[in-house]
């Protein structure tokens, strides 16, 4: 009888149809675990091989199991990575043009790699005038009066004693809350797997020039920083590190078992970008855009619900609503759940639309007039695999449509909405 081949490596696509491989037990049950894929359930037609099938989740990572060679998913999305640079950069800083030449992403071919080079230039660019430096606040015991005496701190600790004395005052410093997300984001990165040997030699020397700052401790929260004129060098590479940080896998150590990796969602990446994109055609209008806006179904306050997107007019009455769906359409259409979801948004806010936005993939652009509500639900569909100078006008007609149940928006707004 032949023995099952074990692969280490395998490859998958967002939302492709599920495939069997051959795999350990203790790999598969670690992937279901950690929700890192759709499925992941033994073959039952082939004793040793895994059914597996990507959903949203992109990127990779390695799972080392006891008495099993150390195995790597790598999972690709269906939008060419340097489209999905835009998506990311622009919805993170819609002012800033965010170009292939800019994040060199398209020498690479899976994301991880891709990814790791851009915030390794990032951090290059951010660091190349010197370490930021800053006001850090600080509390401390010492031998001499410095800034302010904490008299609280002095009795209770001290009872009397002149010396050491407790004190608080502003130090200006670079270890501060940017220089800390900057070296955690680089050796978040140098743990990783699938980063090229050159960009992991450039992100050690990022690493020796933030080598002064302290390291945030694993598990804690990351320090608060704020965008001002001062760290403005500073803003794209801390946009890139919190990707990094936030898309970090779980890393665990039961029965031995540990997963490592980088993985971020393309439903959060869709979204962010399409309710920014919405936000950005409306600015500069008498109206405001309200993202992840919270509300309730019912009177009495009980059914919460949280659409993507609301517009609200000059006098703060609802004027439009938007939710972004990537995920996977049913076979010759868009699932009818959303459509439920989307009437429920507007019937609680009082609107005669609702707008579904997807990632384009079988069904066409579609509105269902609501039997005895008279409610319009559109269904648009946005195709990503586009150069961004024909995306971002997409994304302004859809805002048009919305546009037409107000028509009380500036002219400019007029003008960049068709």
């Amino acid at each position: 009888m032949t023995a099952t081949v074990v692969t280490t490596a395998i490859d998958l696509v967002e939302y492709a149809p599920a495939i069997s491989h051959p795999l350990p037990d203790p790999v598969g049950q670690a992937l279901a675990a950690a929700r890192i894929v759709d499925e992941a359930t033994p073959d039952p037609y082939a004793p040793g091989h895994w059914r597996l099938r990507a959903g949203s989740k992109v990127g990779a990572v390695t799972v080392d199991a006891p008495g099993c060679e150390p195995f790597t998913l790598r999972i690709q999305p269906k939008v060419p990575i340097a489209r999905l640079f835009f998506l990311l950069g622009y919805s993170l800083d819609p002012g800033r043009s965010w170009r292939d030449d800019q994040v060199a992403v398209t020498e690479h071919r899976d994301l991880l790699p891709a990814f790791a080079h851009a915030v390794e230039r990032q951090v290059d660019r951010a660091l190349r005038q010197g370490l930021l430096q800053g006001y850090r606040p600080t509390e401390e015991s010492a031998l001499v009066v410095r800034g302010r005496i904490r008299e609280a701190e002095q009795i209770r600790r001290r009872f009397g004693a002149i010396l050491p004395v407790e004190v608080a005052y502003d130090e200006f410093t670079t270890d501060i809350a940017e220089n800390r997300i900057l070296r955690a984001a680089v050796e978040r990165l140098l743990r990783l797997p699938g980063v090229p040997h050159g960009v992991r030699r450039r992100l050690l020397h990022q690493r020796a020039r933030l080598a002064d700052v302290t390291p945030i401790v694993s598990g804690r929260p990351l320090p608060d920083w704020r965008p001002t004129r001062l760290n403005s060098r500073y803003h794209h590479a801390l946009h890139l590190a919190r990707v990094v940080l936030d898309g970090a896998s779980a890393e665990h150590t039961e029965g031995g078992l540990r997963i490592n990796g980088f993985l971020f969602d393309m439903n959060t990446l869709f979204e962010d970008f399409v309710t920014v994109a919405l936000r950005e055609v409306f600015r500069g209008s008498d109206c405001a855009a309200h993202l992840q806006d919270p509300h309730h179904l019912d009177e009495g306050a009980a059914i919460r619900m949280k659409p993507d997107f609301v517009l609200y007019g000059p006098q703060g009455a609802p004027l439009a609503v938007a939710d972004a769906k990537y995920k996977a359409e049913k076979r010759g259409g868009y699932p009818d759940a959303d459509l439920y979801q989307m009437l429920a948004y507007c019937t609680a806010l009082g609107l005669p639309e609702g707008h579904l936005v997807y990632a384009k993939g079988n069904a066409p652009h579609a509105s269902h007039r609501v039997r005895h509500a008279g409610i319009v639900l559109h269904q648009h569909a946005l195709d990503l695999d586009q150069q961004p100078e024909w995306l971002l006008p997409d994304i302004a007609a859809i805002a048009h449509q919305m546009n037409r149940p107000a028509r009380d928006f500036t002219p400019e707004v007029r003008r960049r909405t068709g």
